[in-house]
């Protein structure tokens, strides 16, 4: 039988469940999956906690990758085909934190050879934000731009597709995370007291957007100080404030995003087939050991993506499961 985390309420730890259950062959328009990774993102357990994505009882995790195991014959994925045996990655499921499910074709996509399975599953959540971020503030090849948060998982996206558009990132983080942005193309700056004028220091040119990945009241109150624009500042965690103050506030539970986020994987996943977006792993855990990982994500300093290897699964790359 296959496994699956269950959250049966909304939440904290104490509602999240490790359950067997039978996998039944897909319908028309689906595809079953053998889950190799699952994507372990904050939204997993933000979203249950919040009571989002219901009902209740539901599936958790939101991106995978693994191998196509039934597909109806009329059925092809939205990359194109699809066929038992082919490897792929799936966004937006519901219920990613599994060993094997059933997922709608339309949210499945050929594997880029580029990505492990590991680096496949944790693609296009942090991809599709970052893009939406990119266009929300309508940002230009030349322009120089202020990312909060620049070394965690939507930083490094925002950093490799800003680079690919022609755009300068001022990226703020710790002292000991300011070689990641400098690798990914951004010149990094410390947050903490200061902020402004280290900002405005690096950018003597002046900043046309910021993009705000942290939610601290410092990255708001520096972004509205250092932005001309308040169209042009974009939040995806000070959300109560943001529509406060009335910058621009967005996230997958939100029509307009999904349906954004939606319109972008393809081209997402073709530039990691490509080679021009990569996917920093820090750790893998087994798949009953999801609430370590959420752990690990909470304390905000995980250092790459995190994955779940449901089993039998043997540690693949430099990042073992435990």
């Amino acid at each position: 039988m296959a496994q699956r985390w269950v959250a049966a309420r909304p939440g904290g730890s104490e509602v999240f469940d490790l359950v067997s259950h039978d996998v039944p062959p897909p319908a028309p328009g689906e595809v079953t999956i053998e889950v190799r990774a699952a994507g372990v993102n904050p939204a997993d357990a933000s979203h249950v906690a919040e009571g989002k994505r219901g009902p209740f009882p539901r599936g958790v995790g939101y991106e995978i990758a693994g191998v196509i195991t039934a597909i109806d014959p009329e059925t092809e994925i939205a990359s194109g085909g699809g066929a038992v045996g082919e490897e792929v990655l799936a966004f937006r499921v519901l219920g990613g934190w599994a060993s094997e499910m059933n997922v709608p074709a339309l949210d499945v996509f050929a594997k880029p050879g580029a990505l492990t399975f590991e680096q496949a599953a944790n693609l296009l959540l942090a991809a599709t934000t970052s893009s939406e971020m990119l266009h929300v503030t309508a940002v230009e090849p030349g322009e120089t731009v202020l990312v909060h948060g620049a070394s965690g998982a939507v930083g490094v996206s925002l950093l490799q597709q800003a680079a690919l558009l022609g755009v300068r990132v001022i990226g703020t983080c710790s002292p000991s995370r300011f070689e990641v942005v400098r690798r990914f193309g951004g010149e990094a700056v410390a947050y903490g007291a200061g902020l402004e004028a280290r900002v405005r220091a690096a950018a003597p040119e002046g900043v046309a957007a910021a993009l705000d990945c942290v939610g601290t009241d410092e990255a708001v109150d520096v972004s509205l100080a250092v932005v001309p624009e308040r169209a042009r500042v974009v939040t995806i965690a000070a959300k109560q404030r943001g529509a406060e103050i009335g910058i621009r506030v967005i996230g997958g539970d939100l029509p307009a995003s999904a349906a954004y986020r939606d319109g972008v994987r393809a081209g997402l996943v073709r530039l990691a087939a490509e080679g021009k977006i990569e996917v920093p792993m820090a750790r893998t855990y087994r798949l009953e050991r999801a609430l370590d990982a959420v752990e690990l994500l909470r304390g905000g300093h995980a250092g790459g993506k995190v994955a779940l290897l449901p089993a039998p699964s043997s540690p693949r790359g430099p990042a073992a499961a435990s």
